[in-house]
């Protein structure tokens, strides 16, 4: 097969476009053309049906009315911009009003382009292809940072996550856990833009560097994320210097095996509390947050000995 049959193949992927309308005649005629241009085509008629469709299947982009029944369009895509991954999905808005007013406040709420009814079929296939086209193409970029080993996150002007890497969203919930608190969450990101960089041990044994690179656009600040490999004497050197007390070394070999804090109240004779404040006290010397990253320390060393 040849490099540009693949090219042609690649090309003719169905992309899934969502309309959001609760006319009747524009649902029709958009769905019709958007068929024949070869597009896959879901349907809602308010704000509810359309987060519905988001949870089954993301589309491509969205055909979004701007007044609906309920939440208007405007509501609806600033919800879609605050998950990040749904913010990605470029936001066409579909509007009979053209004042400056409501232009502006469909691209204060995360929309790319729009549309005045009544609609001229032409002008939405050309706007979508365009859209669509910058989507992918943004996409491959941003992916492409995952096969260099790096990650990237984007936070907004509130601190919250804006858009992660694939390679970013693994080390966030490797450092933080699967089920990742938003609040501490923001706060680790807030104290790296804070310190500019910080290390952060991974479960692996390596460490997590996180760096503040500024502004990545217009409300946006980007986070460079990389693994770097500790070596052993390093890690020996670490724990040496943290000058944990004989019964925070116990605490930590404990944890490092796996123990819960009552386990290792119940082994050591000591109260779940006392176990906490000890935890507390390691995480401050060895430059920690997490039960993770501190058993990181402590178990590639148990390995090594």
């Amino acid at each position: 097969m040849s490099p540009n049959t693949d090219i042609v193949k690649a090309a003719a992927v169905p992309r899934v476009v969502l309309v959001v309308d609760d006319a009747p005649d524009t649902l029709r005629m958009l769905c019709d053309a958007l068929a024949i241009e070869g597009y896959t085509v879901l349907v809602a008629r308010d704000a509810v049906e359309a987060l519905e469709r988001f949870e089954m299947a993301v589309p491509d982009a969205v055909l979004l009315d701007a007044i609906m029944p309920g939440d208007n369009g405007f509501t609806l895509c600033r919800r879609l911009k605050a998950e990040p991954s749904w913010a990605h999905v470029p936001v066409i808005f579909m509007t009979g009003l053209a004042e400056t007013e409501q232009i502006v406040e469909g691209f204060a709420s995360g929309g790319v382009d729009y549309v005045v009814k009544p609609l001229k079929i032409p002008e939405v296939l050309a706007r979508l292809a365009t859209h669509l086209r910058n989507a992918h193409v943004s996409r491959l970029a941003r992916e492409a940072v995952d096969v260099a080993g790096l990650g990237v996150v984007l936070l907004d002007t509130q601190g919250r996550i804006a858009w992660r890497s694939p390679q970013a969203m693994r080390w966030l919930e490797q450092v933080l856990g699967p089920q990742e608190e938003p609040d501490l969450l923001k706060h680790w990101l807030q104290q790296v833009v804070n310190q500019g960089e910080m290390l952060t041990a991974l479960p692996n044994g390596s460490q997590l560097q996180a760096q503040h690179l500024g502004q990545a656009g217009p409300g946006e600040i980007m986070i460079l994320l990389r693994q770097i490999a500790l070596a052993p004497e390093a890690m020996h050197k670490r724990l040496s210097g943290a000058a944990l007390t004989p019964r925070e070394t116990e605490v930590l070999s404990w944890l490092a095996k796996g123990k819960t804090n009552r386990d290792i109240a119940d082994i050591l004779g000591m109260s779940p509390r006392t176990v906490n404040k000890h935890l507390e006290h390691i995480f401050e010397k060895l430059g920690v947050e997490t039960r993770t990253a501190a058993a990181a320390i402590a178990s590639s060393l148990l390995q090594e000995s």
